[in-house]
């Protein structure tokens, strides 16, 4: 069987430069391929997108951003709701809506479940990010979007289905919305970043009169009273429990340092939280 393209998408080294989204705007608006696209309208349509996502809450803060775009789905509905040829499943994996045949075919806007097809009301047409396959069947080696992230996170593989799944295992990869089993080409990984929240806090040390920093201090995660997990405090006495599902259950921090000690409740974790500061002087429930 042919090798087929893929794309990984690393969460944790997406900084929101959003140098792909441009590009990708920098290739399609204005231009056009005949059996590929038609031009990207200037506004309204994002072929690719990146979403952000704030967490927290100062002085604990994290953002995480996420390019999404057309999945190229092995199953795609967007396929099944065209007639006359107007979407494809190439060989390679690629799904290739031809704005020629698909004129007039709103439906294939409305069967993507992910909200990446776009109705190009000038043209009458639906439209997608085309994985850049234009540029690949003229020997490029990878989609724009990959060639200019400038941290790497975004990645393209041309392989056989079996490896595929290997890598997806190996590196702990997920789509997103599994559910509908729609079984789509763009990967992620690092996706709980986006989808998870955390508990951070800081531990001080009161004793002998003076406070600071609890410096190495032991700090345990209990969820239903049973234990979880466990870290250290930074130099600051900086802690955080990240990647925890919201709604799970009730939350206990517990934090030692020689025969000091300390604990922090959380009745229900709905959102990521600063939970404050935990002295190891006394103890304190929030």
């Amino acid at each position: 069987m042919a090798d087929k393209w893929n794309l990984i998408i690393d969460i944790d080294r997406c900084n929101g430069c959003y140098n792909c989204a441009l590009a990708t705007k920098d290739e399609y608006v204005g231009n056009s391929e005949p059996g590929y696209f038609a031009p990207q309208p200037r506004h309204g349509h994002n072929w690719v997108e990146v979403r952000q996502k704030e967490r927290g809450e100062y002085p604990a803060l994290d953002v995480s951003y996420m390019p999404v775009m057309c999945n190229h789905c092995d199953d795609a509905p967007c396929l099944k709701a065209s007639s006359n040829g107007a979407v494809t499943k190439r060989d390679d994996g690629i799904v290739v809506i031809d704005p020629d045949k698909a004129r007039g075919q709103k439906a294939i806007v409305d069967a993507c479940p992910y909200g990446a097809v776009f109705w190009n009301e000038d043209l009458q047409i639906p439209q997608h990010w085309p994985f850049d396959a234009h540029l690949l069947d003229r020997g490029w080696a990878a989609p724009r979007c990959v060639e200019v992230c400038a941290t790497g996170a975004i990645t393209a593989v041309k392989t056989s289905d079996d490896a595929m799944r290997k890598i997806v295992r190996e590196e702990k990869l997920a789509v997103r919305r599994p559910e509908l089993a729609t079984r789509p080409r763009v990967y992620y990984k690092n996706l709980d970043r986006a989808e998870t929240e955390f508990i951070a806090g800081t531990v001080v040390s009161a004793a002998g009169g003076t406070t600071e920093c609890a410096v190495g201090a032991r700090v345990s995660l209990f969820r239903n009273a049973m234990h979880e997990r466990e870290t250290t405090c930074d130099v600051f006495g900086d802690f955080r429990f990240d990647r925890l599902t919201p709604g799970s259950g009730s939350y206990c921090i517990a934090a030692t340092l020689e025969n000091l000690s300390a604990s922090v409740d959380v009745s229900r974790l709905d959102r990521s939280i600063y939970v404050g500061r935990i002295s190891l002087a006394s103890s304190q429930r929030s």
